[in-house]
């Protein structure tokens, strides 16, 4: 069982989780309202890296939600913390958007989008603006061991209006075949995305929950980092991915509403 009460971050999936599609879940507003007014803080974690947040700023204040920059964690966020330190000087060739590699290089690392001399580092994102070019540099790169590999994400697909396109994980296990070399992931499920959350708003392992309704991604993540981790099936999960995936919540809610009401 969760101690809702003794929870000052949480941390929270979006879509599936708080809405689906562009239907705001009922409860969401009140559970917003709720952990504000006990000097709470929520936070949106999303594996996306294609974009920065704004665009979900904007989403999210159509749906009714009062939503600012600063509410946001992106798996772009998780890997810029995750490169302070390590990669301070290195060459990095990003693979991805033109906005995921301008918000590494407004952190400060030096960037590039083509294959030259020096690269130590090849980082790869969510690509709406994949080309083969890119394709290709990526697996020369890759012919050199000398070479890191991290991926934002491991996520196989992205969902649209219409169905499905590949996320990262596909174009790197595109990669794979190709190179038979695998990256270190930073996205969900593995724990940086909460870690930096932990770090930048000094909170405790107890005194944090992570919200999803994505056993794989989700929960996984909120195991992987030590905290406890709240199931909702009101998105793509099902009772039974417990077993399938082998990953155990703390608890399963039904939606955010049940949530909201067992938070006092």
């Amino acid at each position: 069982m969760i101690d809702l009460s003794k929870k000052k971050l949480f941390l929270l999936d979006m879509d599936g989780t708080i809405y689906l599609g562009d239907r705001l879940f009922d409860g969401t507003l009140d559970f917003l309202r709720r952990v504000r007014e006990r000097g709470g803080r929520y936070l949106f974690a999303t594996n996306n890296s294609s974009r920065s947040v704004t665009a979900y700023v904007e989403r999210l204040r159509k749906m009714g939600i009062d939503a600012v920059e600063e509410d946001f964690l992106t798996s772009t966020d998780a890997l810029i913390w995750y490169l302070r330190g390590k990669y301070d000087d290195a060459l990095i060739y990003a693979f991805g958007t033109r906005t995921f590699r301008q918000q590494l290089s407004e952190a400060g690392f030096r960037i590039t989008d083509r294959r030259e001399d020096g690269i130590s580092l090849l980082v790869c994102g969510f690509d709406t603006e994949l080309t083969f070019q890119k394709l290709e540099d990526a697996c020369i790169l890759l012919g050199d061991p000398a070479v890191d590999f991290i991926a934002t994400n491991p996520d196989w697909v992205c969902p649209t209006a219409w169905g499905s396109v590949p996320d990262c994980g596909s174009v790197c296990e595109m990669l794979f075949r190709a190179t038979g070399r695998r990256p270190k992931v930073i996205g969900k499920p593995e724990p940086e995305m909460a870690l930096l959350a932990m770090d930048r708003w000094n909170c405790s392992k107890e005194e944090t929950v992570l919200v999803g309704d994505r056993i794989y991604t989700d929960i996984a993540c909120g195991v992987h980092a030590g905290i406890d981790t709240a199931f909702v099936l009101s998105g793509e999960g099902v009772p039974s991915d417990i077993e399938k995936y082998g990953v155990h919540p703390s608890e399963t809610y039904s939606n955010i509403r049940e949530i909201w009401e067992k938070m006092g």
